[in-house]
């Protein structure tokens, strides 16, 4: 007969529940799903955002104008006494942004339209006039601070005059002509936002340009006051003036539009 010593049966008793112990971990393990262990510092993705806002300046016209060769002419037109010739007006102003860096555009597009008549109609007249300004900068966010904001920009504007006249005097006379001009100037600027935890908020900018290169300055400055209806949609009210200086030949537009603005900001 075999016989084991005391220290051979605790040795097989070690082993065997080492051996149970090893079995039960196994099966337990099967059981449990595998889990993929989470990144503590894990980055916020980050999204495109937009901002669309159609808006309203009601914008008087002053400074000094000279076309079709003639001698420089100085205005003085009210907002009334555009909006009484006025055919068509589109103003608008988009920015897309994503992260720190955005783009920033601008539209402003107006026809006007006129005539008269001399003294017993010895002759009549017409004009129209088209004025483009479209502006594109890029955007850097320079401060972010929960809801309020500053960005610098740099892009360009783009202007484009355009007036037609018609002259007619007595049967078969007359004159009829175009005069137009179109210029780049090179922008700089910056834009801010600033709100804390009410709805309201206060926005402008300011932009300045042109340096001799086509125009010899060329303006832009905006304050107004918002409030958001929405998450995704606020009415801003404020104030806007722009100037420039261009002359080209005997061609010279030396004005400066300014009056209050109104507009909605739609964000998605």
């Amino acid at each position: 007969m075999m016989r084991y010593s005391a220290f051979g049966k605790s040795k097989a008793v070690m082993l065997s529940a080492a051996f149970c112990m090893q079995l039960g971990t196994t099966v337990i393990a099967a059981d449990l799903p595998d889990i993929e262990p989470v990144p503590l510092d894990t980055p916020t993705e980050e999204r495109w955002e937009f901002a669309f806002a159609p808006y309203l300046w009601a914008a008087g016209l002053e400074g000094t104008i000279a076309q079709f060769g003639l001698a420089p002419t100085d205005i003085d037109l009210s907002f009334s006494d555009i909006l009484e010739n006025l055919d068509m007006a589109a103003m608008v102003v988009a920015e897309a942004r994503r992260g720190r860096f955005g783009i920033f555009a601008d539209i402003v597009y107006t026809d006007i339209s006129g005539g008269g008549s001399g003294p017993a109609g010895i002759f009549s007249a017409s004009l129209e006039n088209q004025l483009f300004a479209g502006t594109a900068m890029a955007e850097y966010r320079v401060i972010e601070d929960g809801r309020s904001s500053v960005d610098v920009m740099a892009g360009a504007r783009v202007w484009s005059v355009n007036t037609d006249v018609r002259i007619t005097a007595g049967v078969g006379a007359g004159f009829s002509g175009s005069d137009s001009a179109t210029w780049v100037d090179p922008m700089v600027g910056v834009k801010g936002r600033w709100q804390g935890a009410s709805p309201w908020y206060l926005t402008g900018w300011g932009m300045v340009g042109g340096f001799g290169v086509s125009s010899d300055i060329d303006w832009d400055v905006m304050a107004g006051a918002g409030y958001e209806v929405r998450d995704w949609v606020s009415v801003v009210a404020g104030y806007r003036a722009a100037g420039v200086d261009y002359q080209d030949g005997p061609f010279v537009f030396d004005t400066i539009l300014h009056g209050p603005i109104f507009g909605a900001v739609f964000r998605f």
